[in-house]
């Protein structure tokens, strides 16, 4: 269809939600698109019913405090501040902030407030998303 996925989740025990994000190859997502996604997307999880009992779907662009999810993300949004977590701790620690220099050698590099340069395994990342700042804001807007 044209569109990339982002991210997929399913959450929740008793009323779940299948999330998701999905955008275009250059980074947009119209509402238009994501009504279309999510009526392919229904169609085809109503023939093949891969998830038991009921849930609501729910599609979405990634937003301007994306996750970071792919290795391209790593480098698309570098220059911006990110929050990484990670399944195993680096240094005695999860959690990490800092502005995102990149991913090189399957290492997602950032730059703590300290001037520090750090380096963390990709396959170790949990989580990782855009910090909303203002910089982020205007090249938002400017890639719209």
């Amino acid at each position: 269809m044209g569109y990339e996925v982002v991210r997929i989740r399913l959450t929740g025990n008793d009323k779940k939600v299948l999330q998701i994000m999905a955008e275009k190859p250059d980074g947009t997502m119209t509402i238009e698109g994501c009504t279309e996604v999510s009526q392919m997307v229904s169609a085809l999880l109503d023939v093949e019913d891969p998830i038991q009992g009921a849930y609501d779907l729910e599609v979405s662009s990634p937003g301007i405090d994306r996750p970071l999810t792919r290795r391209k993300d790593f480098q698309r949004w570098s220059g911006f501040e990110t929050k990484v977590e990670l399944e195993e701790a680096v240094d005695g620690q999860r959690r990490y902030r800092g502005t995102l220099l990149g991913l090189e050698n399957d290492m997602v590099v950032m730059q703590l407030d300290d001037g520090s340069r750090l380096e963390l395994p990709f396959s170790e990342v949990r989580k990782a998303k855009l910090i909303l700042t203002d910089e982020l804001i205007a090249a938002s807007t400017r890639r719209d």
